[in-house]
């Protein structure tokens, strides 16, 4: 279900839409108070003013609320809400993606779920538990998923 909030779904865009809009009345405040008063100056600033709605409602049309297509990208959204650090969760991300394919059902052997757990109880997690139970693995044997990437690499397994 999407979230239509702009605040809560693109918080930086809206601070730098209102800041600009601040920014930016400020400015035309100031050049309107600066001119006499006659009908040049008004023109000049309903002038102003029109570009600064143009300019603030073109930026505000483009940003849409971003959904999620598949159950992949539900999973790593939540994955990216548990591992804030950009590298680390790119990390993270190709180990899934290597052991898994972002299948939470995936079994190899007596391997299951997501982070390819050897636990017959791992396999009856549900999805978003497989995560916070990979990253408790990752992060109990490997410090980070970066490092583990990085063994993965070096050994050609976890």
């Amino acid at each position: 279900m999407p979230v239509d909030n702009l605040w809560t779904t693109r918080r930086k865009h809206a601070r730098l839409i209102h800041n600009l809009a601040m920014y930016l009345t400020r400015s035309v405040r100031f050049m309107l108070s600066r001119e006499p008063v006659c009908g040049r100056s008004s023109q000049r600033g309903m002038t102003l003013l029109a570009g600064l709605c143009l300019g603030v409602g073109s930026v505000a049309i483009q940003m849409q609320p971003v959904q999620a297509a598949t159950q992949a990208d539900y999973l790593k959204l939540y994955a990216h809400s548990r591992i804030l650090d950009w590298k680390q969760y790119h990390c993270f991300v190709k180990i899934i993606t290597k052991e898994s394919q972002w299948n939470p059902r995936a079994v190899n052997g007596s391997h299951y779920g997501l982070g390819q757990m050897r636990s017959k109880w791992y396999r009856t997690l549900d999805p978003y538990r497989q995560i916070d139970q990979t990253l408790i693995y990752i992060t109990n044997r490997y410090q980070s998923p970066c490092k583990a990437w990085a063994f993965h690499e070096r050994k050609g397994w976890f």
